[in-house]
């Protein structure tokens, strides 16, 4: 697989750096990885798909310069900057995976993508219809980064890369704990975490205060087709498997795979690949 090193300046001076892979020539993909990874995470058998897979480092993360007042907006307009410069002027497919839907969300609302995938998307937690089928303690701490967001990111600037892989593996169902441990798979992930927690978990603590907080996007006025893909054994996400969000975006249409989990995004790449491709 071909992969290449990639870095856009801002206007403003800052640094964001990615990697592409696949075919040079392949369809242009924007893949927004999930919670604490970077830039080295990937998905599927881009050289049979044609695509050409861009990632970046959100603000803080990786090689990217730390941007500790970032919000919704100004992340979803970094990527927009980002793969404008890599892939030019054209409105890019976007990926997103578990708690990167939200940015996925804020690039479609923003109107510059051509479609959205989410790929085990994580829920609106601050959002009623969601919180009331959540844990206690997930509730509180979604309060917390509410009210108090300094000291919800105090407590969140403790987790590390190992804790991120442990509370993955030990959530998840069987299947998924046998994709997440497996060798293949491990190196990518730990590789990504790497770079996802670095600078001292900047990048995530912003990352997460921001998923948590109330979103502010108005879901209604995606006008882009948007694919929200979940796996019927998927434990972590969301508690009705994306119906609720589904609800809220009048182009999404929702699709539960049976035989698959959290992992999805890699167990049933070629489905999301297709999806995001159109077909």
């Amino acid at each position: 697989m071909v992969a290449a090193e990639l870095e856009v300046r801002t206007a403003d001076g800052r640094r964001l750096a990615g990697r592409s892979f696949g075919p040079e020539r392949g369809r242009p993909v924007l893949f927004i990885a999930g919670a604490g990874t970077g830039k080295s995470m990937r998905f599927g058998d881009l050289d049979r798909a044609n695509v050409r897979l861009v990632t970046m480092d959100r603000p803080g993360m990786g090689s990217s310069d730390v941007a500790f007042e970032r919000d919704l907006t100004s992340t979803a307009e970094d990527y927009r900057v980002f793969v404008r410069e890599v892939v030019g002027d054209v409105q890019p497919p976007v990926v997103a995976n578990s708690q990167g839907g939200v940015f996925g969300l804020a690039a479609a609302a923003a109107g510059w993508v051509s479609r959205l995938v989410l790929a085990s998307p994580a829920d609106e937690v601050a959002h009623p219809g969601v919180q009331a089928h959540l844990p206690d303690d997930v509730v509180r701490l979604a309060k917390l980064a509410a009210d108090d967001p300094d000291e919800a990111a105090r407590i969140l600037g403790s987790f590390t890369p190992d804790a991120m892989e442990d509370m993955v593996v030990s959530g998840s169902g069987a299947a998924d704990r046998r994709f997440y441990t497996d060798e293949s798979f491990v190196p990518l992930y730990r590789r990504a975490l790497a770079e996802g927690f670095a600078n001292d978990g900047a990048g995530y603590v912003r990352d997460t205060l921001i998923a948590m907080q109330p979103w502010s996007l108005r879901l209604d006025e995606i006008r882009c087709p948007v694919t929200i893909l979940f796996g019927a054994d998927d434990r972590n996400h969301s508690p009705d498997h994306g119906r609720t969000l589904a609800g809220r975006i009048p182009t999404a249409r929702r699709r539960v795979i049976p035989d698959a989990g959290g992992a999805l995004l890699w167990t049933h790449s070629d489905v999301v690949l297709q999806a995001a491709l159109g077909h």
